[in-house]
């Protein structure tokens, strides 16, 4: 079970990494606010959570929306229109000129 519950939240941070970290900070708000006897900051921290499942919520119902296309859409040419520029080498070093 424990091997189970930690590949389901790495599973779980590769995929919405923002949402995951929303929830982890709103839950340890929570705790520590129930913990301390501290209302508002336990309120904080259940909204924080609730603001994140709702954002892990539509972006999984968005994605499932999006329809692929066929083929990808390039913006720019496969190859360029300039000619290639020649390569440099230092054959030789010419000492500078004193004037």
């Amino acid at each position: 079970m424990n091997l189970l519950w930690s590949r389901m939240l790495k599973s779980g941070y590769r995929k919405e990494p923002i949402s995951s970290f929303i929830i982890t900070v709103g839950a340890v708000d929570a705790v520590i606010g129930g913990v301390g006897d501290h209302l508002s900051l336990m309120l904080l921290g259940v909204g924080l959570v609730g603001v994140a499942i709702a954002l892990r919520w539509w972006k999984i119902r968005q994605s499932k929306i999006e329809i692929p296309s066929s083929a990808p859409i390039h913006y720019l040419p496969g190859h360029s229109s300039r000619p290639q520029l020649p390569t440099l080498s230092m054959s030789r070093k010419t000492p500078p000129r004193r004037t």
